[in-house]
């Protein structure tokens, strides 16, 4: 039977300095792609990835198929730190996206995204590749 490896990176996307989802009513809404400081998982990106590592099961029909590739989920870090608006950005099938959902709605609160020293809404997303080996 191969080996399961998961491999996790993060990354933000940077799109526009004030990127808003929604048409947004008052600041509360806007979401910033851009910010004078990241929000940042407890612990770093090295926590992170070692708690995608550990929690992460490779779907049961996806490793049947070898289905390989790396999946997309995108969410908003709100300013308290809670995670929100998860989607499926880009898929391999096999339950792979949902697996990648599920894994972010476990995540613990992240230190929130400051702009001007104020707590702020942020978009991140999160490349998740799922790779079999022997």
């Amino acid at each position: 039977m191969p080996k399961l490896v998961v491999l996790v990176f993060m990354m933000a996307f940077a799109l526009n300095l004030n990127a808003q989802v929604d048409k947004p009513d008052n600041d509360a809404d806007v979401v910033y792609t851009i910010v004078d400081k990241e929000a940042s998982y407890p612990g770093g990106i090295e926590a992170l990835n070692t708690f995608l590592a550990r929690n992460i099961i490779y779907p049961t029909l996806a490793k049947q198929k070898n289905i390989q590739g790396k999946v997309i989920i995108s969410f908003i870090i709100e300013k308290n730190g809670s995670i929100s608006n998860i989607k499926i950005i880009k898929d391999i099938g096999e339950g792979c996206g949902e697996e990648g959902v599920r894994i972010v709605k476990l995540m613990p609160k992240w230190k929130p995204a400051q702009q001007k020293g104020e707590p702020v809404r942020q978009q991140f997303v999160l490349p998740v590749s799922f790779q079999l080996t022997k």
